[in-house]
């Protein structure tokens, strides 16, 4: 099996909702096939009437399927009522959450349960597989209860946008896995740069969002050939039929396209596998949508501010890949398009302060993520963080033409509006129209 093979399988098999209970049918077939089995040979029956029996199996099936159609269609409704409020690219996080997906499988395991021992019922009762079958019923029950209190705290503003920053700070610990220290200046070293015509060209065969390629194997292709491979577009990159996708330099003859091609993954939506700055996408336009005029939630833009916060501080204290990968020997074999510390940066700032340039609330939220970031982050993070401070301190004018609002606009804050950080100075005599300034005494000097 090919890398590709192996990785379209593996993205199927986790954003596919229905395979689990597929499978969950099938086991519930083989478990009844087991128990009469071990039924029979053991000789154990019920004492219960079958006409009895038979009416509350009957019961009991036709309940859990009604169920899993009212609880399919709920489902259904809850995310489009969470893309429309959120951001649609939150569906593809509820699809692949495990408790949802093992919740569906227990009930399509008990509803095909409980109909295979319906139908196996004819003179005498068995001991065992009706007395399982009805405390499947009671059990799938307490499952459903417990997954709407889940489901809705996943649905939740903070629950989706908490969800979103835990599946991506897995994606920045696997794409860029050295830290820095607290001090320690990220050498960017020389850019490389590819002299003269590529030896060759490889076209995309079909258009798609780049979202993943095979590392390993792109450099093993590349060292076999005694060549350099480029990568044109960036993961995350919409790539159309026919444009470049490879570059190949130092060989008259490269690798076979068809083996290039087959390196690297195209879909029609991106995903976080090798895309750290989707994350930042998602929670970025969760933001958006809550600063919007038709939903006006700044609140939620905050909560998604507090997330982003923790992203940018576990980026800002890691080495960035430079897209540029040797083999063993030291000889460069292949670069690739990544994203720096700018692009994360601007992708996570820019446009929440041009959609919140009125609110206070997001401008202080602003404030308070870009000082922490200068405070904690190693020197050289820190020049795009006070530029972006100043551009936030000019929308403030920009936005807010009473020196009251400038003033108070102009103090960090992690809630927004109503909380304070540890060891923050105190105003003292309220606000300083003249100069838009608020006036500050130590704590204990008021």
């Amino acid at each position: 099996m090919t890398w590709i093979q192996r990785y379209n399988l593996r993205h199927y098999l986790q954003n596919s909702i229905w395979m689990m209970p597929v499978c969950g049918i099938l086991g519930a077939l083989v478990s009844v096939n087991v128990l009469r089995s071990v039924e029979a040979r053991a000789g154990w029956k019920s004492d219960l009437d079958p006409g009895a029996a038979l009416a509350l199996l009957g019961t009991l099936a036709g309940s859990m399927f009604t169920f899993i159609v009212f609880l399919s269609s709920s489902l259904l409704l809850v995310v489009q009522l969470a893309s429309a409020q959120l951001t649609p690219r939150i569906i593809g996080v509820v699809f692949r959450d495990r408790v949802t997906r093992s919740a569906l499988t227990l009930f399509t395991f008990t509803f095909t349960f409980t109909l295979a021992v319906l139908v196996r019922i004819h003179g005498t009762v068995p001991a065992v597989t009706p007395h399982l079958a009805a405390y499947l019923c009671l059990l799938s029950v307490a499952v459903f209860l417990f997954l709407i209190d889940h489901v809705g705290k996943l649905m939740r503003p903070s629950g989706a946008l908490r969800t979103a920053a835990r599946l991506g700070h897995k994606v920045i610990e696997n794409v860029y896995p050295r830290r820095l220290s607290k001090r320690q200046v990220e050498s960017a070293g020389a850019p490389i740069t590819l002299g003269g015509e590529p030896a060759g060209l490889v076209t995309s065969p079909k258009d798609g969002m780049l979202l993943a390629f095979d590392l390993d194997g792109l450099m093993a292709l590349a060292r076999g050939a005694e060549c350099v491979l480029e990568l044109v577009p960036q993961v995350g990159d919409f790539v159309a039929a026919g444009a470049p996708l490879f570059r190949i330099f130092g060989a008259n003859e490269g690798p076979k396209a068809r083996a290039l091609c087959q390196s690297v993954a195209l879909g029609q939506e991106r995903t976080m596998e090798q895309d750290p700055a989707f994350v930042f996408r998602i929670l970025v336009d969760i933001a958006s949508k809550g600063l919007s005029a038709a939903i006006n939630d700044p609140t939620t833009a905050v909560l998604a501010i507090d997330q982003i916060h923790h992203l940018l501080r576990s980026v800002g204290n890691r080495h960035l890949d430079e897209g540029v990968v040797r083999d063993p020997s030291g000889s460069l074999r292949l670069v690739h398009r990544t994203p720096d510390w700018e692009d994360f940066v601007c992708l996570a700032v820019t446009e929440i302060r041009h959609f919140g340039g009125t609110s206070i609330q997001v401008a202080r939220r602003l404030r308070a993520m870009l000082e922490n970031l200068i405070e904690v982050l190693p020197p050289d993070r820190t020049a795009l963080l006070r530029a972006e401070l100043t551009l936030l301190e000019r929308s403030a004018g920009r936005f807010f033409p009473e020196p009251a609002d400038q003033a108070l606009a102009g103090v960090s804050d992690l809630q927004g509006v109503g909380g304070k950080p540890l060891d923050a100075p105190e105003p003292a005599n309220g606000y300083e129209l003249e100069s838009g300034r608020p006036q500050y005494a130590l704590k204990g000097q008021r």
